[in-house]
């Protein structure tokens, strides 16, 4: 966190309106040319219990979480199940003042809302606001919200002191409440705004206060996306027109938005039973010749295993997403972790048919869900899009134009009926759909309902016309060819223009960082910082985790004496994958690793790399990061 930024953190309850208070919050920055990053933080509770959500504002672009904050409102938990202090849970009324006072910097500002919250039930409260030298503003935000309206009107009424206490321009606010309020409520709203805003200037030295907003402008016109969005409109642009899911969190968001756009496109989404179901009516429907997706979270993911093992052996196409979440079991269902990706790389039965794709940004989530839908219709096989709560929930100012590439309604390697007249068939008169000789391992396939183009699909091994065999010569004919299209795929991404690996920092740099999905730009503002401070580090994300990008790690291992490979779960499942790929590089790998429910900061990975691979530090801070050194080591 630099002193040119705000990191402003809203506190309350949920179903206090904490995250589409913050939306509109940064989404009215964004506009004003500024970039924006949120970081969100909420309990598995339809109502109540502490949430929040970070906004972190600069006039450069911003790729993380900062370490820490800078500015805190905390609402108060209108739905606490009990404000006693010696409840089980404690007193939730209080949580979001203070739960949220360790991260603030010295310095920083409190503003609270004195109409739910008492500052003298949190422990120590004046001694640390004295110590740490922060600016608090104690004002009845619920009060002015029932003059005026609603209580829910009180987050409205706190965005205003923010704009008073941090120096926003109140019209930056004001014109994005009329683009995104119906009259009868916009009024209301406004003189709710006003009276906080008022209030606060007349009645408290908001020059005192060091934090503020900078000015900026962006180079092209932004859009406020998160990864659930970047992949749902990816596979709308890839042409996919139908979903089936069943809700779970992280993954419902992809779910929803999906649900909500493919009517528009005629498209059809289903809600269904099962995670078994509706991973088998995506198969269904893209054997029957329509693009097709479904996913689920970890837990449901794994009742997917059986019609994932049924797509790789049938080599239907389908792409399916996987939003993890702390596990096992139901885990931590709200808080990111990096802990599935050994289960979604080999689940299912027998060899592994499938692509893997890791992005860790936004844009990498569009560019890279739309690949996946074109390898699994090109190679027919099953793509599988891996993500995790923190890039799918994070909003991120990114640029409009990343999003313009032309829409693909592609089926992939099919037939036409005049193909398929001169197509091999069996005795039977059958399509020899399975064909041993297939170029790159895929045989092209017919759609149901063409002439000349009846097969039979089956989740035995089989012949080339699809019925069941057990013959040896066959049954490595078959094996062989569905395993060459993992080496086709390797192939051909290899020789993409593009890699889908990121690189950052030096070239000629000495010692390296590895990772892969949402911690990415998270690593790179570590890297800025580190090289900032004498050392000589680069970084690699990777983004290809089935085929592995054996050559291009390979020579970013070659390239550095050693490396930190940064990650979220506690037994290293990306350093082993790249490990079991590149056992040589063994000795050079080493692991920062982060598992207590909420992602690194760019700080903490800063100082694992200073203390352990520099040698050039303490030990690392308290208990919430793991080290796991080298082998041989």
């Amino acid at each position: 966190m630099t002193d040119q930024e705000l990191i402003w953190r809203i506190a309350g309850g949920s179903g206090d309106g904490i995250a589409s208070t913050s939306q509109n919050f940064a989404k009215a920055l964004m506009r004003s040319g500024l970039n924006v990053f949120t970081h969100r933080h909420y309990p598995s509770r339809i109502r109540g219990g502490h949430t929040y959500t970070e906004v972190r504002v600069s006039d450069r672009p911003v790729k993380s979480r900062g370490d820490g904050y800078n500015f805190l409102l905390a609402l108060g938990d209108s739905f606490a199940r009990n404000p006693q202090e010696h409840a089980y849970y404690g007193n939730e009324e209080a949580k979001p003042l203070s739960e949220n006072l360790d991260e603030l910097v010295e310095g920083g500002v409190i503003v609270y809302d004195s109409g739910l919250l008492d500052a003298s039930e949190v422990p120590d409260f004046e001694e640390r606001v004295a110590e740490n030298d922060w600016h608090v503003f104690d004002v009845d935000l619920r009060t002015i919200a029932r003059e005026h309206g609603r209580e829910v009107m009180r987050n409205t009424a706190g965005v205003a002191v923010t704009c008073a206490v941090a120096g926003i321009d109140p019209e930056v606010i004001k014109s994005l409440m009329r683009d995104a309020m119906s009259e009868q409520i916009l009024e209301p709203n406004l003189a709710v705004f006003d009276d906080a805003y008022d209030t606060v200037t007349e009645e408290y030295d908001v020059d005192a206060p060091s934090v503020s907003v900078p000015e900026g402008e962006q180079d092209e016109e932004p859009v406020l996306l998160s990864g659930s969005d970047a992949i749902a409109y990816a596979a709308l642009d890839e042409g996919c027109r139908f979903i089936a899911g069943y809700p779970m969190t992280p993954w419902t968001e992809v779910f929803t938005i999906m649900s909500k756009n493919l009517p528009e496109v005629g498209g059809i989404s289903e809600q269904v039973e099962d995670e078994i179901a509706a991973a088998a009516l995506a198969l269904g429907a893209s054997h029957a010749g329509v693009k097709a997706m479904s996913g689920s979270s970890g837990g449901g993911f794994a009742l997917m295993s059986e019609p994932l093992g049924l797509a790789e052996m049938t080599e239907t196409p389908v792409v399916l997403v996987e939003a993890m979440r702390a596990g096992p079991s139901t885990g931590m269902p709200t808080k990111p972790e990096q802990a599935d990706l050994e289960h979604v790389l080999y689940t299912s039965q027998g060899d592994s048919n499938r692509v893997v794709f890791a992005p860790g940004t936004v844009e990498e989530a569009y560019t890279q869900t739309r690949r996946a839908f074109q390898l699994a219709y090109d190679y027919q096989i099953p793509s599988i899009v891996i993500y995790d709560q923190k890039l799918g929930g994070e909003l991120v100012s990114v640029p409009a134009s990343h999003f313009d590439e032309e829409p693909n309604p592609s089926l992939g390697a099919t037939l036409t009926e005049a193909e398929l007249a001169e197509a091999p068939h069996d005795d039977s008169g059958k399509f020899n759909r399975f064909q041993y000789d297939a170029e790159n391992g895929v045989s092209p396939r017919s759609i149901p309902g063409q002439k000349g183009g009846r097969f039979l699909a089956t989740g035995n091994e089989h012949m080339p016309a699809g019925h069941i065999s057990e013959d040896p010569t066959n049954r490595v004919n078959q094996v062989n060819r569905r395993m060459q299209r993992l080496a086709s795929i390797r192939a051909e991404l290899d020789a993409d223009e593009g890699s889908h690996q990121t690189y950052y920092g030096p070239e000629d740099a000495d010692y390296g960082i590895m990772t892969w999905g949402s911690q990415q730009g998270t690593v790179e503002e570590a890297v800025d910082r580190l090289n900032a401070d004498g050392y000589s580090v680069k970084a690699i994300g990777v983004s290809e985790m089935m085929p592995y990008p054996v050559e291009e790690v390979s020579a970013f291992l070659e390239s550095v004496e050693q490396c930190l490979v940064v990650e979220m779960n506690a037994s290293a499942q990306f350093r082993g994958l790249t490990q079991k790929e590149l056992g040589r590089y063994g000795e050079k790998l080493s692991s920062l690793l982060k598992y207590n429910g909420n992602p690194f900061e760019p700080a903490e990975i800063v100082a694992g790399f200073a203390a352990r691979i520099a040698e050039d530090g303490e030990e690392l801070p308290g208990q919430q990061t793991k080290f796991v050194p080298a082998a041989g080591d």
